[in-house]
């Protein structure tokens, strides 16, 4: 077991055991129904919200389209990580495999990447909408929205990569038991048994690279959509426009806080016990999933209106059906 520890085995696990939250232990079943509660949650609000831009002619506006996308990013994500979580509080179904170990961590940080890239397109969309109004029909086309999503899906891509690639030639022999509900970077690296010293780097590197860049593309483009907001003339269109931007700051403030909270308490809490790091990957994960909807449907009036239209016509009662007439007597109908 020593030689294993200190890495001078060449046995290296290809199959692990997904443990969440192992203080729990035997009652690690009671949390299926609160996570699966929370997962439909997810799924039928975000789902509520896209279907309504969908069905909706008058909102097939890219400002919309990006919404919708970036909401069907938030069920990728919790379908990413809430079926496994559930799994792994069973012990009949908590088996991975290392190929799809690594196939789950590269969903999860790519999702994660794409959507602040989606927020980038959004607020890019946001600044020609206001600083250019006159030029956006021509300048934000339906081929422009596609090329940078597309670029969005490349540098997701280049992104993660890196990362899951030096995690996939890492040998793993301290244990097979990963004391985590799904597969994160630093779960699988604890598992190591050799020098992991340019994965602990690349993968810092790259996150703070990351997300400093998004902050400051972020803080210019929304500086120079507040100064022309508060140069417009009418009332009713920079309050129009104030709200709008509002409700992207906020999912904003959401999506960055939570990734960046958790991962400066999880390198300052070092002695905090292994359910509260699993908690703290769970709010930054599911948080941005639960909450976002909630804040276009609420802050964003084309979206609110037509969904109070919807619950409208769902509580109407069906009219009742006419009763049929009877022929005046004497006469048989034809």
């Amino acid at each position: 077991m020593s030689a294993w520890s200190n890495g001078s085995s060449n046995v290296s696990y290809s199959s692990f055991l997904l443990v969440g939250f192992p203080g729990l232990q035997e009652s690690r079943a009671l949390l299926v129904l609160p996570f699966l509660s929370l997962y439909l949650v997810i799924v039928s609000a975000n789902a509520l919200v896209i279907h309504t831009v969908v069905a909706q002619r008058s909102l097939h506006q890219p400002m919309y389209l990006l919404i919708a996308l970036l909401l069907a990013v938030n069920i990728c994500v919790a379908t990413t990580v809430l079926p496994t979580m559930m799994f792994s509080f069973s012990t009949y179904f908590n088996h991975i495999s290392l190929p799809r170990c690594l196939f789950q961590m590269f969903c999860i940080y790519f999702l994660i990447v794409f959507d602040c890239n989606i927020l980038l397109v959004m607020a890019l969309d946001r600044y020609v909408a206001i600083c250019y109004p006159l030029r956006y029909p021509k300048l934000v086309t339906a081929q422009l929205l596609a090329g940078l999503l597309g670029a969005a899906a490349a540098r997701s891509t280049c992104i993660v990569a890196p990362v899951v690639g030096l995690a996939s030639q890492v040998r793993f022999c301290r244990s097979h038991i990963i004391h985590h509900f799904a597969c994160e970077h630093m779960a699988l690296m604890k598992l190591s048994c050799g020098d992991i010293s340019l994965n602990k780097t690349v993968g810092l590197t790259v996150r703070i690279f990351n997300r400093v860049l998004d902050m400051l593309l972020l803080g210019a483009s929304y500086s120079r959509i507040i100064h022309a907001t508060f140069r417009i003339s009418s009332g009713r269109a920079r309050s129009k426009a104030l709200n709008t931007c509002g409700s992207h700051l906020l999912v904003i403030f959401t999506v960055y806080s939570s990734t960046m909270s958790s991962s400066i308490v999880y390198r300052v809490a070092r002695a905090a016990s292994q359910d509260v790091h699993n908690l703290l990957s769970a709010f930054y994960l599911l948080l941005p999933c639960l909450v976002n909807p909630f804040i276009y449907g609420a802050r964003t009036k084309e979206i609110r209106q037509h969904l109070a239209t919807l619950f409208q016509r769902a509580q109407l009662p069906a009219p009742p059906e006419k009763p049929q007439s009877l022929p005046p007597h004497g006469e048989l109908p034809t």
